[in-house]
């Protein structure tokens, strides 16, 4: 007997927006982030005010009914959102900033609506194609040859997860409790994250020492490597840097690629913070060599003013991506024609949204020239603070001191006082940063170096003009006679 359930079946249209109703919340959300884009000159740079009160209230029952949209939109905009680092404002000098441009929360909404994935070519080729070609654009940038391909990540950490992946299945020969990597005492902590991920032994990642600049000492590097060889171990990778978090090194590239070159192991330069700088006449003459390298991670959520989770992974031979990434199932659409390929075969995922759209859109509507114009901006405007800051240090009785001349845009320094301990300039200097951010104008972050805490401003969000370079200042100068 034929069954009645199918009769008895009510389809919830709930979730089936129409084009007007999408309308409607697109106009209830808009107020919300207009005002928060014309505010953010006058935004507090941080707001910590109530935030575990903030975090506990969001650890609620699952709704099982809806609630009015404005509603919604306005405890998001007026109750969560304040509270926190506000990254996207002019004042946030702290990590690596980039701001975030708002053309590319369009772009998300476009993605997330026609919700195409680019996993498999077949499945949207011009989606999928507009990465593959947003991606030759930054081949070209760093100076890759026409065999280079890559692709978007979230960002810098998953990229060097590939990237050392890559190497080991390309370079590594014989017991993978063997192989060795080699990079900077200043790489930063996804570096032995991701060898770690790679399967390699966390002691395995050799931290080779720097010079006073803070760049990787090369010889120092041939040492271990050539030490490593004579205890049985199998040297496979070296990392450098094209911007390090702590104070913008860029190590001599040029020399690691002679060295990857002549002990034959994988270079990969990590240029997620200082890449986009290639763009200036200036970063090309520091990153001599990176076009030498066998992968390069980019974050266009940094030198290109992304929102966050917009990494990439380049490499000079396509190929060499997908002998470390390609295994396809049955259920698999066939490839497309030997033209094009998918972009499973080169990376890590299947089903993904069309990252490169966010990048692709910006650069369409602009030009990549107010890009290469905000990098000059923000290298000059670094050099000014190193000089102010200098300046600074002959008015007052202690000493200011800048660590090192700036290399791309972070200037670190820290106040030292005469009689006082190690431990007491550190505690001194934790005070400072206090004191600077208290006005919530600005906010520095610290790092250590050799051990001594220091205090970093890194200028790069595409907000972050003189002044507010000149309201840092002011408040360091403030900050440094008031402790």
């Amino acid at each position: 007997m034929e069954s009645n359930t199918s009769q008895n079946v009510t389809a919830d249209r709930t979730l089936e927006l129409s084009g007007a109703q999408m309308q409607q919340l697109i106009d209830l959300v808009m107020p919300h982030l207009r005002a928060f884009l014309d505010s953010l000159a006058e935004q507090p740079a941080w707001s910590f005010d109530g935030a575990a009160a903030v975090a506990r209230s969001v650890m609620e029952p699952l709704p099982t009914a809806g609630t009015d949209p404005a509603i919604v939109f306005r405890r998001l905009f007026e109750e969560l959102l304040p509270v926190g680092v506000n990254t996207a404002g002019p004042g946030y000098l702290a990590y690596v900033p980039g701001g975030g441009v708002p053309h590319a929360a369009i772009a998300d909404l476009i993605a997330a609506t026609v919700n195409r994935f680019v996993g498999l070519w077949n499945g949207a080729p011009g989606l999928a194609q507009l990465e593959v070609a947003v991606l030759r654009w930054f081949s070209d940038i760093v100076g890759y040859p026409a065999s280079a391909g890559g692709f978007f990540t979230s960002g810098g950490s998953l990229s060097i997860w590939s990237a050392i992946v890559t190497a080991r299945r390309c370079g590594l020969r014989g017991e993978l409790s063997r192989g060795t990597l080699y990079t900077s005492h200043q790489a930063h902590h996804s570096v032995a994250k991701a060898a770690m991920f790679a399967g390699l032994p966390p002691e395995n990642v050799r931290l080779v020492p720097v010079d006073s600049a803070y760049r990787v000492r090369v010889d120092a590097m041939i040492e271990l490597i050539q030490h490593d060889r004579r205890d049985g171990f199998v040297p496979f990778a070296i990392v450098g840097h094209a911007g390090t978090t702590n104070t913008g090194a860029v190590d001599d590239l040029a020399e690691l690629a002679d060295l990857a070159a002549a002990e034959n192991l994988w270079l990969h330069v990590d240029a997620a913070y200082g890449g986009f700088f290639m763009l200036t006449e200036r970063g090309r003459g520091l990153m001599r060599g990176i076009e030498r390298a066998d992968s390069i991670t980019l974050d266009p959520h940094k030198g290109l003013f992304l929102p966050y989770g917009t990494g990439c992974l380049l490499a000079r031979d396509q190929n060499h991506l997908r002998q470390a990434h390609q295994l396809r199932g049955e259920y698999l659409m066939p490839g497309p024609e030997e033209e094009f390929f998918d972009l499973s075969d080169i990376s890590p995922e299947l089903t993904r949204a069309a990252r490169g759209l966010r990048v692709w859109l910006p650069l369409m509507l602009h030009g990549v020239e107010p890009f290469r114009n905000n990098l000059e901006e923000k290298l000059d405007l670094t050099v000014f603070a190193a000089e102010q800051l200098r300046l600074l240090d002959e008015e007052l009785d202690d000493h200011l001191e800048v660590i090192t001349d700036p290399q791309l845009t972070v200037v670190a320094f820290r106040l030292v006082r005469a009689g006082l301990t190690d431990e007491q300039i550190d505690d001194l200097n934790i005070g400072l940063r206090d004191v600077i951010n208290a006005s919530r104008r600005v906010l520095l972050t610290p790092t250590r170096l050799h051990g001594r805490y220091v205090i970093r401003i890194c200028i790069l969000s595409f907000r972050t003009h003189r002044d507010r370079v000149e309201d840092c200042l002011e408040e360091i100068r403030r900050a440094v006679r008031e402790v």
